[in-house]
């Protein structure tokens, strides 16, 4: 039988798109081979803690209101979601720290006790500036596909109002125009590394990341990360999306002569009219279709890597730990040097740790914590002997773990993610982070979310466009099912299989949620 869509994996993306179709009256299977869904956004549980095994924070609270609106839903009916204030508390090797807090007065208050009257009349203008550049980019650079760069280059008043706010410029040294104090200027700057950048090289574009995370404001769900992904595909199914569980897909065929493409699978063959393919593009290409991938993503840079270490284990007493800490090291630039062009682990690293217990102690045992430690590290690509580096990096961090206070003793749950295991979970060159965003992996010039070779397929994630991030990868799965529509045709949309058309998508500014302090 023939299905409207069949959609490979169910990841952020891949959800993002069975919502955005069901939402359309279109008939819609998800195969995934795991026994939950989530993809990236995975759940580790044992001897009483419960790990998120991918993304730790939540931004853009819009973007995941309307993903669920598209399928009829409210995010809020499946999520407790708390906003948390602080987003993030940095530490800095001279002993001193910071709180990025939710409301813009009270960061203007925070950064003035820390740095003075200078640092808080900076912050005033460095949002401005953000929230200029955020809406000069959101509309037209994130929220849409552009076929080639042609047709981003028909939009020469978007292109010439971003240049003169100085988007194609470097981050650091625009971020270093509002603020003198150093710790300033790499608690404003580090999020390039999110965009797989060091903040030296990256284009001040990419500040919209800031944004998201010191404006509009981070979130949690409680329970984890990857009740999003649960929530997401209970929305799917009540919209009628036939999720399935525990399929491995072995190999996907294009549409051919007018006919169907068919998926290949443990639970056999599935004609589609569609194929939406989510797992990481070099995995499609090398595992999953027959045709050899295009030569923009052969040649793409990728990301760093990270070394991802999941921890459990006693709080130390009298501790008051923030929901994310970034603790920065000594070294700076030097750091970014040693990871990006000499691809060696950096000797003074700055590491991002997050602490979920703290908003929800139900994560781990009565006086213990959950810890989400990442390190960033060189991908595959370096040719680093992971079997003698990751015990030696995982003894540094434990080590600084219990000196910086975050965990009392050894560890009672210690998993260590390197970028070897990151490849066999399916990520190209080893890293979690997919290509990064670079000039010419940006927009446009991204891997395109179909191949011309490959008919009646569509990609969907972080590889292609809008790019990394868990609002990015929603986003793309939206795009993703404006293309399987455009396949589809005006007379698929608006059919269902059964029940009431879902309410259209909005464009939602947000609503009060609980704040976590």
């Amino acid at each position: 039988m023939t299905r409207g869509v069949v959609i490979v994996g169910a990841g952020l993306g891949g959800l993002s798109a069975a919502c955005h179709l069901a939402g359309r009256g279109v008939p819609v299977t998800v195969l995934e081979r795991a026994a939950h869904p989530g993809g990236r956004a995975g759940l580790l549980e044992g001897d009483g803690y419960r790990f998120d095994t991918g993304p730790a924070v939540l931004t853009m609270l819009g973007v995941m209101e309307d993903t669920f609106a598209a399928a009829g839903a409210d995010l809020h009916d499946h999520l407790d979601l708390v906003r948390l204030d602080p987003a993030y508390r940095a530490r800095f090797a001279d002993g001193s720290h910071v709180h990025v807090r939710a409301a813009r007065d009270d960061m203007r208050e925070e950064l003035r006790a820390f740095a003075g009257d200078g640092a808080a009349d900076g912050f005033d203008g460095f949002v401005t500036w953000l929230e200029r550049l955020f809406a000069l980019e959101f509309a037209d650079f994130i929220d849409r596909d552009f076929d080639a760069l042609a047709s981003l280059l028909r939009q020469p008043r978007a292109l010439v109002r971003l240049a003169v706010a100085g988007g194609f410029g470097r981050l650091q040294p625009a971020v270093d125009r509002f603020f003198d104090d150093p710790r300033l200027q790499r608690l404003f700057s580090f999020q390039a590394m999110y965009a797989g950048m060091s903040p030296m090289r990256a284009l001040a574009m990419y500040s919209v990341i800031t944004y998201l995370d010191t404006v509009q404001g981070v979130y949690f769900p409680r329970g984890g990360v990857h009740e999003l992904s649960t929530a997401l595909a209970d929305a799917a199914r009540a919209a009628g999306v036939d999720l399935q569980l525990g399929v491995e897909v072995e190999a996907i065929t294009p549409a051919q002569g007018g006919g169907p493409a068919r998926v290949h699978s443990s639970a056999g063959t599935f004609d589609a009219e569609v194929v939406v393919a989510n797992p990481d593009l070099p995995a499609v290409y090398e595992q999953l279709v027959d045709v050899a991938a295009p030569r923009r993503l052969q040649r793409g840079h990728h990301s760093p890597s990270c070394l991802l270490w999941l921890v459990g284990g006693r709080r130390p007493e009298g501790a008051n730990p923030a929901h994310h800490t970034i603790d920065f090291g000594a070294a700076w630039a030097r750091t970014f040097s040693e990871l990006l062009d000499e691809g060696r682990p950096q000797s003074d690293p700055s590491r991002f740790v997050t602490t979920p217990s703290v908003t929800d102690p139900r994560l781990a045992p009565a006086g213990r914590d959950v810890l989400h430690v990442l390190e960033p590290v060189p991908n595959l690509r370096a040719g680093l002997d992971w079997r003698r580096l990751e015990p030696q990096l995982t003894e540094r961090m434990l080590t600084w773990l219990d000196a910086s206070g975050h965990l009392e003793g050894d560890p009672e749950v210690l998993h260590t993610t390197t970028p070897v295991d990151w490849a066999a979970q399916g990520m190209g060159a080893g890293t979690p982070f997919s290509l990064d965003h670079r000039f010419t992996q940006t927009g446009p010039l991204r891997p395109a979310l179909t191949d011309r070779r490959l008919p009646g397929v569509v990609f969907v994630g972080s590889t292609t466009r809008p790019g990394v991030g868990v609002p990015m990868v929603l986003i793309s799965g939206r795009l993703a099912a404006d293309r399987a529509l455009d396949r589809l045709g005006p007379a698929t949309h608006g059919r269902r299989s059964g029940g009431s058309r879902p309410t259209r998508p909005r464009r939602s500014q947000g609503r009060e949620v609980s704040r976590a302090s």
